[in-house]
């Protein structure tokens, strides 16, 4: 699976492009019919001290699959966006079975 991670209008974090292609990894190695995952970091001026979004978009078989978080840091983002992406992935997979 190829995965392209992209800071939007804020400086660039090695450790967080690490963390989060180590995550990314471990759904690959579970799903190898993934193809393409794009990650979108982004940083909001919030009230209520959240404000830190990671969006994830995932091209597999079928139409793309699409999550989003908004936490308080970007490690707590990138878990919920990743768990969110997830469910997608397994609810797809079932969808695919019968066909297969």
């Amino acid at each position: 699976m190829k995965i392209d991670i992209q800071f939007v209008q804020m400086p660039t974090s090695e450790s967080m492009a690490n963390y989060t292609l180590h995550k990314l990894e471990n759904i690959a190695k579970k799903y190898s019919w993934l193809i393409h995952t794009e990650v979108f970091f982004k940083k909001e001026n919030d009230p209520k001290g959240k404000g830190k979004i990671c969006e994830m978009e995932l091209s597999l078989p079928g139409p793309r699959i699409y999550a989003s978080s908004n936490e308080k840091n970007f490690e707590l983002a990138v878990k919920g966006t990743i768990k969110d992406m997830e469910r997608q992935i397994k609810k797809r997979k079932a969808e695919m079975k019968p066909h297969m």
